[in-house]
């Protein structure tokens, strides 16, 4: 059983104790959102840039969630709207019966997107791997990020940090189990993604560049 000091001077000192470790456990948070600070957007204001990152959100019966389905909706309202030109979809493919990026890709050419318009990353098994491979392989230097609006801060922090000069958009759901189980996973992951920051580790899976991002540029022009 837990036991206070007895002694003033005992209480005082524990009392700075625990609002260190509370200025500590909020740190990663405040740094996210400086980070992200003025850098997002809604699809009706956010710039012109050549290259959309959509990030995985999970498949229901080999089909995008709904929560992946909303944030693919907005990747293609702005490649209707001429905001984008080249969608890249970011997912998990670790398993030969799980491929979100095929998923994805699929549900974008049925609301409109062209095929050739359209990049696959298999290895993207968490944000900071996404935004690595964005720069490292695909080659990207600028992109419009688009998310839950729980996540869209910590997309936008990790891929300034990687390099790819970055807007958020977030889209909106409703406030359901999902969504506060995504709102308050982000308290955890923040204290992840300020380690990846601040140490810039190797994604899972690097591998050699690729062009398919520039091959789609170019098919768009």
């Amino acid at each position: 059983m837990l036991r206070l000091p007895r002694t003033r001077k005992g209480r005082r000192r524990a009392v700075q104790v625990v609002m260190g470790l509370c200025v500590l456990a909020l740190l990663p948070s405040t740094w996210m959102f400086t980070a992200a600070d003025g850098r997002l957007r809604t699809t009706a204001d956010v710039p012109r840039t050549q290259v959309a990152m959509v990030f995985g959100a999970g498949l229901w019966q080999g089909e995008p969630s709904p929560y992946l389905a909303r944030r693919l909706d907005a990747a293609a309202e702005l490649y209707r709207s001429g905001r984008i030109e080249v969608v890249l979809v970011t997912g998990d493919n670790s398993r030969k019966e799980y491929d979100e990026p095929d998923a994805m890709r699929a549900y974008l050419t049925d609301h409109g997107v062209p095929d050739r318009h359209i990049v696959s990353d298999y290895a993207g098994f968490d944000t900071w791997d996404s935004c690595v491979r964005a720069k490292k392989i695909f080659g990207v230097d600028r992109a419009v990020l688009i998310s839950q609006g729980f996540h869209i801060r910590r997309a936008v922090a990790l891929c300034q940090e990687a390099g790819v000069t970055s807007y958020g958009v977030g889209v909106q759901d409703k406030h359901d189990e999902t969504w506060y189980y995504g709102a308050t996973r982000e308290l955890f992951a923040a204290g992840k993604a300020s380690l990846d920051a601040l140490f810039e580790p190797d994604p899972r899976f690097l591998g050699p560049e690729e062009a398919g991002v520039a091959r789609a540029l170019a098919s768009a022009r």
